[in-house]
């Protein structure tokens, strides 16, 4: 992905959607449904433990050099409903140039709970668009 110079566009921001609501009503749905193996949500089960959210996460989360944004269904942005057209939970990353589908359920799946997984897969999928991270022209930190 580029811009209209033929420059890559710039990571400014990463969402994450949880496929849950964000309602008091909807987490406790969420985490019963979750420990009766009837719902899932594999962004859940990187950035939560039982009943709160990860160190680990937090300390992976930490080593991006953007924000890391996470919304539940119910409180997404409009444009990143249009993003993920549907499929949760994802991953999209807000460029200066509006927002890309970064990591699908699939993807995000095959982190098997690891935040250290997770933000792998997001440098790889972030130089796989084309895209560059701010102030180091792209490519994973040093």
């Amino acid at each position: 992905m580029s811009d209209d110079t033929g420059s890559p566009t710039t990571v400014i921001g990463l969402l994450g959607i949880y496929n849950a609501n964000g309602t008091v009503r909807g987490e406790i749905r969420y985490w019963f449904g979750a420990r009766m193996g009837t719902t899932h949500c594999a962004l859940c089960e990187v950035t939560h433990g039982m009943f709160a959210e990860r160190s680990e996460w937090r300390t992976a989360r930490d080593e991006l050099q953007v924000p890391f944004e996470t919304y539940h269904l119910d409180d997404q942005p409009s444009e990143a409903a249009m993003c993920a057209s549907g499929r949760f939970p994802v991953v999209l990353a807000r460029t200066e140039d509006g927002m890309c589908l970064l990591l699908t359920p699939e993807d995000l799946d095959a982190c098997s709970g690891s935040p250290i997984r997770l933000v792998e897969r997001i440098h790889r999928a972030v130089a796989d668009a084309g895209l560059t991270w701010p102030d180091t022209g792209g490519g994973q930190p040093e």
